[in-house]
């Protein structure tokens, strides 16, 4: 039976195609890029054979696999609850900008996995949060707020940086608390208010009082000495007034003296 000339035909056709279809394949498998700010690992059945920075790389077709990791400062907020001292429910949102080095993503790879950041970096950061919130009261965390940043910065980037993960800084961007901590916060800041205004105003009127009592001591010294002083005054006034009558009253006569006896008879005429 002969073959029909439409079906060799098509097989000529189609066996190019195909045979040119498999090569692209092939060649599109064999390399692969890494874009700036991103490293790359190649993996062998599953096992790590080498790390790549930026570039134009090969791979072998459907053995090679490639994971690639970005070296970029990424920002991941990460929020839980903890409680404070005082027992108080605290929800707590922080910010953390992170990276790795290209030096260390095989490490990483082995020992953290590609999500890092879901594996290890949130579950430490919640612990700590939770940790540190406990060494305050809800009082002492809303007056502490950076004190408490500072703290978690310093714990989360010392235990991170054990992970070969840098972490650049951290921030709170959500601290809140129960409706009724934060009503009792409110009144209890109005009380005190109120104290202190109360007391000003008793200090207020002491300070009157005693500016008062200041005042009529220094009036009654001033009364004192100006008494004092009329009184020489006046005493001298007095004196020379007589002393003006006398002269007045003298008619330019000069007094006359008999003699008889002891003593002498003053004769005024």
């Amino acid at each position: 039976m002969q073959s029909n000339p439409f079906d060799r035909n098509l097989s000529k056709i189609i066996l190019p195609i195909i045979t040119i279809l498999i090569v692209i394949v092939l060649l599109s498998g064999s390399f692969f890029t890494v874009s700036a700010g991103t490293s790359a690992i190649k993996l062998r059945f599953g096992k790590v054979v080498a790390s790549y920075e930026e570039g134009f790389h090969f791979k072998i077709p459907f053995v090679d696999k490639i994971e690639k990791f970005s070296i970029r400062i990424k920002k991941n907020v990460i929020a839980t609850e903890a409680f404070s001292r005082d027992l108080q429910t605290v929800k707590v949102g922080i910010a953390v900008n992170h990276r790795i080095q290209a030096n260390t993503v095989i490490a990483i790879y082995r020992n953290l996995g590609a999500d890092y950041v879901a594996t290890v970096l949130t579950p430490m950061v919640e612990e700590w949060i939770k940790a540190v919130v406990a060494r305050y009261s809800a009082e002492s965390l809303i007056a502490n707020r950076i004190v408490v940043a500072k703290e978690l910065d310093d714990i989360i980037k010392e235990k991170m940086s054990e992970k070969q993960v840098i972490v650049s800084d951290i921030a709170i961007v959500d601290f809140d608390f129960s409706p009724q901590f934060l009503k009792a916060v409110e009144e209890k800041q109005i009380a005190e208010q109120e104290a202190k205004r109360a007391t000003n105003l008793v200090e207020k009127v002491k300070k009157e009082a005693e500016q008062q009592i200041l005042k009529a001591e220094a009036e009654a010294k001033a009364l004192r000495l100006q008494r004092e002083v009329v009184s020489d005054q006046l005493i001298k006034l007095r004196q020379t007034e007589n002393q003006q009558k006398a002269i007045e009253k003298w008619d330019g006569k000069m007094p006359q003296y008999l003699a008889g006896g002891d003593l002498p008879f003053v004769m005024v005429k």
